[in-house]
């Protein structure tokens, strides 16, 4: 984990938090591309083992932000869910091939309003 003193932690709590999307991701979306051939129970086993990677740069990654960052519980779940939504996009489009759609981006752009309104105050 990167040490608090040298990136501050206002920039790592976002950036340890995209590299936890990224294990989110192809946790919950990977298998259907990757094991769509493997048993059901492989497939859970796998995006369990990611999902445990995840979960080694998340936590971190809430606790930097909800303590040396100054975040609110608040301000770091909107956060999650427009990082969660950039790197889904990403994901979809070239690792899926999926086609994004207006919709995707009309869903992704009141979550970016969401982030405007928890974060209007913050110095």
């Amino acid at each position: 984990m990167p040490d608090a003193s040298i990136i501050p932690a206002r920039i790592a709590t976002p950036a340890l938090l995209v590299i936890a999307n990224v294990f989110m991701t192809y946790a919950w979306y990977g298998h259907l591309k990757d094991a769509k051939a493997a048993p059901l129970w492989a497939a859970v086993l796998m995006s369990w083992g990611v999902a445990f990677l995840e979960y080694c740069v998340q936590v971190p990654a809430n606790r930097i932000g909800f303590g040396e960052g100054g975040y609110s519980l608040q301000q770091l779940k909107v956060m999650q869910e427009v990082i969660t939504m950039v790197v889904f996009a990403g994901f979809a489009a070239w690792y899926m091939r999926e086609k994004l759609t207006l919709d995707f981006l009309w869903a992704g752009l009141c979550l970016v309003g969401a982030a405007y309104f928890m974060f209007r105050g913050m110095r």
